[in-house]
């Protein structure tokens, strides 16, 4: 359940591809039959001037951020949603988000939260027969890119034995695969896919070892020297919108040699930047606001205490608030002379909770 396979179910649930045709592989025959069937409609959006914003809304959306959790989605996949949401006016509150999906099952046994492949997916009925499973959670009445409502597309749907589509009563994972997280650390948000993410460490307070860029990291993270146990949690800055700049998917910090020799497979790990949907672990992204623009986060220093409450929705940097306003009144301002694109993207680029996307677009 990569960020890719994640993209193409969400855009089928939102509505703008052929119903059934996100899990298909592509050396498949139904490849062919879903490049004719879009052809189809191509042209008939063409005659017929159907662009998006005419059947799209919020119920749309609401839909795709459903299907998301249900799958055990990339956390990625929040990013792009809101992005698209934005375009056409419809704003996503994580935090809605957040309750939306808090008790919604999900449903379907990939890695990295389960076990099987998308080949598997294909063979157990696809996107349509979970939509079909979701059922109770959607709005049905949704228009999709053919004309017809999700509710009527999976009227189709089939059943067959299989043991990668679960029942909503008997889920992979109870309810959130990604949950939406709050507090002294992340005052706008952060999140974490805690389908993915190791049990016993929802719930974790320890020391801080900081990286302050992705040069820090790579210069010093499997050295002898740094001063690291399995309990600490791993910080790292500057990898957000603005930081990186560019947001890349460096939140997968590795684990440090030292401690993978010991056999040590996960640690909380923090930082405002993304990471790939194949990627598990206890891993906080997306944290707002990024340290460039002096969050919190660009304040954290070694030693500091974290706490992580997954289940209470917390993210706390355990200092005084006035300490933390000390810090960041502290730090320098952004000095460098911008011009170009350069300088555009970094006045215009929205946080993580916003979707990255120019502010001007919205």
């Amino acid at each position: 359940m990569g960020t890719a396979s994640t993209m193409a179910i969400t855009t089928e649930a939102l509505g703008l591809m052929v119903p059934n045709s996100a899990c298909a592989p592509a050396v498949s025959a139904d490849r062919k039959r879903i490049a004719e069937k879009t052809g189809e409609i191509s042209v008939k959006i063409a005659n017929e001037n159907l662009n998006p914003s005419k059947f799209l809304n919020e119920k749309s959306f609401m839909n795709a951020l459903t299907v998301l959790s249900a799958i055990g989605g990339s956390t990625n996949g929040v990013v792009h949603l809101t992005a698209m949401a934005g375009r056409l006016g419809v704003n996503i509150d994580l935090k809605n988000f957040d309750k939306l999906t808090q008790n919604l099952p999900m449903i379907v046994d990939l890695k990295p939260s389960g076990i099987g492949y998308m080949e598997d997916l294909y063979k157990a009925g696809g996107s349509i027969r979970i939509f079909n499973e979701l059922k109770d959670f959607l709005h049905l009445d949704a228009k999709l890119v053919n004309g017809n409502s999700i509710g009527k597309e999976i009227q189709k749907a089939s059943n067959w034995k299989q043991n990668i589509i679960t029942s909503k009563d008997n889920p992979v994972f109870k309810g959130g695969s990604i949950a939406v997280l709050n507090g002294t650390l992340a005052p706008g948000c952060a999140i974490i896919k805690q389908s993915a993410a190791s049990p016993h460490l929802l719930v974790h307070e320890g020391k801080a070892v900081v990286f302050e860029n992705l040069e820090d990291l790579a210069n010093r993270v499997d050295t002898e020297e740094l001063d690291v146990s399995k309990d600490d949690i791993l910080v790292l800055k500057s990898i957000g919108p603005k930081g990186g700049p560019g947001m890349p998917e460096a939140g997968l910090i590795p684990i440090p040699k030292k401690l993978a020799r010991q056999g040590v497979k996960d640690m909380v790990r923090i930082s405002d930047g993304r990471m790939s949907g194949t990627a598990s672990g206890t891993i906080v992204l997306h944290v707002t606001p990024e340290s460039y623009e002096k969050g919190p986060l660009a304040v954290v220093q070694n030693g500091d205490q974290i706490k992580l409450d997954v289940p209470n929705r917390k993210i706390d940097l355990l200092i005084s608030e006035e300490e933390i306003n000390k810090r960041i009144s502290s730090l320098s301002d952004d000095k460098i002379k911008r011009r170009g694109y350069n300088k555009l993207y970094m006045d215009e680029v929205t946080q993580a909770d916003e979707g990255v996307d120019f502010q001007f677009l919205k």
